[in-house]
């Protein structure tokens, strides 16, 4: 659990660690180059782990210098992935394109992750089929082959990111072009695209709408750098601004969080950009704002709407939030109001009310940004707060608590025996 003293200012500069949504596809991605992949700036999480374990099962090698992560795939001798390994995070799927081109075939589960409503991934395998790919499900487990992979024109009813992605890292494999039509234009994705033309590959478009992909390129291995952790630094941005404060975080593109800055410069934070800084000022004093509505990029992040809610609980006026991603996005707001946070719910909107002040409780989290914003919400919180099953946090944070203390938060982490691993 972490434990949690509020009322502290924060200040000081942050290095933020590598994005978490760019490591995972990437990794998948080095299946294709049976060579030596070094991938620096790698935040060591519960999700990297357990994609590294899924690599050792498929027959690779992995091993961390420093906050370098290497990864070798030279000798992959499996193409399947346990159901153990799927459950473990919902972005385990991303191997199944990455897969299906160096195999040819593949078997996968349903993969798990944070309970966070739907999140079919029909688009994935309506794009492999389009690719070429046959697949059965038998037994809660798929079943895919595709001996020949064929460029064809995909055309994503939806901007899914995982779709995209997948779709990418199996086209590579395929013969011919294929066209990827709307596409998700998130920057991780613009991160893959860089770190696959690093290894040889053609690929162009990322970042727009349309990605383009001439497969059958040889491949190689390559050094790549991760980019900044976007929803990382609106944590870090969000818990600043709520307490009071001056920060600067490097490392991070300002362009990729505008939607987020822009909310809080509204709720009367200063804030100043260079390419890869982005300085917060804050008094602790913020206002509400106009209505916050999730949508993909270059929309307001869904991953940044409980930080971002946690920084308002106590701002003066009221915010409304809509949250157009996933249904079940809100379940971090009963614990919020334990602590005193007056959010009133209905369907996907939620209603912020700022308050005088926060109280310390005993709070859960109950998923990855959920559980960051109980964190947001107890730095503010008079007392000390609790927050358990911080195991959620850990999938996507190398080190928040430390992070927070180097910029001036009491708060510490102490293992329980009735906490899940």
């Amino acid at each position: 659990m972490m434990i949690v003293e509020g009322g502290r200012r924060l200040s000081g500069r942050l290095t933020v660690q590598g994005a978490k949504n760019s490591v995972l596809p990437i990794l998948a991605a080095a299946l294709l180059s049976k060579d030596q992949c070094r991938i620096r700036h790698c935040p060591r999480l519960r999700d990297v782990e357990t994609a590294v374990e899924i690599l050792r099962h498929l027959g690779c090698q992995a091993r961390w210098e420093a906050e370098d992560l290497i990864v070798d795939t030279t000798v992959m001798d499996r193409c399947d992935i346990p159901d153990e390994l799927m459950r473990k995070m919902r972005s385990s799927v991303i191997f199944l394109g990455a897969i299906l081109n160096r195999c040819g075939h593949a078997e996968i589960s349903y993969p798990g992750g944070c309970e966070l409503g739907p999140r079919p991934i029909d688009l994935h395998l309506a794009a492999l089929r389009t690719l070429g790919a046959e697949i059965r499900e038998e037994g809660g487990s798929l079943q895919c082959t595709a001996p020949h992979l064929q460029g064809a024109e995909i055309v994503l009813s939806i901007p899914s990111v995982g779709a995209t992605e997948n779709a990418v890292l199996a086209a590579c494999g395929a013969e011919g072009t294929t066209v990827i039509s709307n596409a998700a234009r998130e920057p991780e994705i613009v991160d893959l695209q860089t770190f696959l033309c690093s290894m040889g590959a053609s690929v162009q478009g990322a970042g727009s709408s349309t990605v383009t992909v001439v497969g059958k390129r040889p491949l190689h291995g390559c050094d790549h750098t991760l980019i900044g952790d976007r929803i990382v630094a609106a944590t870090y941005l969000s818990a600043a601004a709520a307490v009071g404060g001056e920060i600067c975080l490097e490392g991070v593109s300002y362009g990729h969080l505008s939607t987020v800055t822009t909310a809080l410069q509204q709720a009367g934070c200063r804030i100043q950009c260079t390419p890869e800084q982005i300085c917060l000022w804050s008094d602790g004093a913020l206002r509400g704002v106009s209505p916050i509505r999730t949508s993909p990029y270059p929309g307001f992040p869904t991953d940044a709407q409980a930080e971002v809610m946690a920084a308002l609980l106590r701002s003066r006026g009221t915010t409304v939030f809509v949250e157009n991603m996933f249904e079940n996005r809100y379940r971090h707001v009963p614990e919020l109001q334990r602590m005193g946070a007056d959010v009133r719910l209905e369907g996907r909107v939620a209603v912020v009310c700022g308050v005088e002040k926060l109280h310390a409780a005993q709070v859960q989290a109950t998923d990855l940004r959920g559980g960051a914003s109980l964190v947001v919400a107890a730095l503010q919180a008079e007392g000390i707060t609790k927050v358990t099953q911080t195991h959620h946090i850990d999938r996507g944070y190398a080190d928040l608590a430390g992070d927070l203390r180097a910029l001036g938060a009491e708060i510490r982490v102490e293992t329980t025996e009735d906490e899940v691993t």
